[in-house]
């Protein structure tokens, strides 16, 4: 995605009421949160969709505290990842999410809105924006990912707004936009009723387990949204100042984090199995995996690494399988249809190959889906469509664009 940065000087930060400097307006910026949601979504395990009366009782949450924020009239959306690890992000213009295995970790509806909150203030106070503004994470075309999303192996293959959208969801803020998030997102607790000591009880768990190096944090909530014992203090200081007491919600919360707790299980089965599957013991791996799949048999992200273990495997056949009904269950979410793709190409299934590869990078291009274009256009004689996939693919960096190029001089020189 090319961002034109054509409006400069300063504005008037919508939260705290100071100068900041501007050169996104607000209709570039609810632009680039629209683009960007849905890709950056599936960037980092896609939408949590076993139980959607979760998600509804989350966006009902969220939508108590925008109600209240300083730009209560932003387009306003929320969403539950299908991660396990524990994060919450906002994108510009108030696309917001928060993965599965952070709400496990919460206790009550206020520690929830405590989470909400403090992003709702990220994106209402532009956060995301500035950061871009400071040249952090500006891309024209093609940007590359220096970290890890989630377990997607294709992390660093992402291409143009997908990878911008990735890199602000998951870059790190700094001190003082995380102090102006916890400061503002406790006003915003207040007034929506909610007791805002939840915040400084996740501020304290939070440094606590940062100071214990807990793995999984680590990856989600301490690397974007790092802990500090001044936030501890300064989120403590705010709550005696505006007062304590609100409602916790303990039992709706729990009522309402049911089946996630049930399904539990599943997902632990199937962390062990990928964990098993990254160390080579592919036999381990199949029947922890097997387990998560009796345990959740509508749950897609199983079939796919059960599929993938079965292609590490050289069982492409039973890889098709599982593909097929990792992309039945969920056909919107573009790394099962890649997979599905990559396996049929290497079935010399060109027609599904094709298919699928063209559907995954409708939603969330990479580098090489278009690569393998490439080689089914090129074999199907279509030499000008070849062309135009591999100069596609060329545009990234590593292994994959060496490829292409390779390739594009094989058919150019």
């Amino acid at each position: 995605m090319v961002l034109a940065l054509t409006v400069t000087g300063c504005s008037v930060n919508p939260v705290t009421g100071e100068s900041q400097l501007s050169l996104i307006d607000e209709n570039q910026e609810l632009a680039m949160g629209a683009e960007q949601y849905t890709p950056t979504q599936q960037s980092q395990g896609g939408q949590f969709y076993l139980d959607p009366e979760l998600t509804l009782y989350v966006r009902d949450v969220g939508q108590k505290l925008a109600a209240v924020s300083d730009r209560p009239d932003l387009p306003y959306e929320f969403v539950i990842l299908n991660s396990s690890v524990p994060n919450a992000w906002a994108l510009p213009g108030g696309k917001i999410a928060i993965n599965r295995g952070l709400l496990t970790e919460l206790d009550d509806e206020a520690q929830l809105a405590s989470v909400i909150g403090h992003e709702i203030v990220h994106a209402a106070a532009r956060h995301s924006v500035q950061r871009m503004q400071q040249g952090m994470l500006i891309s024209a075309g093609v940007a590359g990912l220096g970290f890890a999303l989630s377990d997607n192996e294709w992390a660093g293959l992402l291409m143009g707004g997908a990878a911008v959208g990735a890199q602000l969801a998951l870059a790190q803020y700094s001190q003082s936009d995380e102090l102006e998030s916890d400061y503002y997102g406790i006003l915003y607790m207040k007034e929506a009723g909610y007791d805002p000591t939840a915040a400084v009880e996740l501020q304290q768990l939070f440094l606590e387990l940062s100071q214990g190096k807990e793995s999984d944090f680590i990856q989600g909530m301490f690397a974007t949204h790092p802990p500090s014992a001044k936030r501890v203090q300064k989120n403590r200081e705010l709550v005696n100042k505006v007062g304590a007491g609100g409602y916790r919600g303990e039992d709706v919360f729990e009522r309402k984090l049911a089946t996630l707790r049930k399904l539990q299980p599943a997902y632990d089965a199937h962390e062990k199995a990928l964990k098993l599957a990254s160390e080579g013991d592919m036999d381990a791996a199949l029947k922890h995996i097997n387990e998560a799949i009796r345990l959740a048999p509508d749950e897609a992200l199983f079939y796919s690494l059960r599929g993938r273990i079965y292609q590490h495997q050289e069982k492409l056949e039973q890889a098709s399988a599982d593909f097929e009904k990792a992309v039945s269950l969920y056909p919107e979410m573009f790394v099962y249809r890649l997979y599905n793709g990559l396996n049929a190409l290497a079935l010399n299934n060109l027609d599904k190959a094709q298919e699928n590869l063209v559907r995954a990078n409708q939603v969330v291009p990479t580098s090489i889906a278009f690569l393998r274009l490439g080689d089914i256009a090129a074999k199907q004689n279509r030499r000008d469509e070849a062309i135009a996939y591999y100069s596609k693919a060329a545009e990234a960096g590593g292994d994959v664009a060496k490829e292409a190029r390779q390739k594009l001089e094989a058919l150019t020189g």
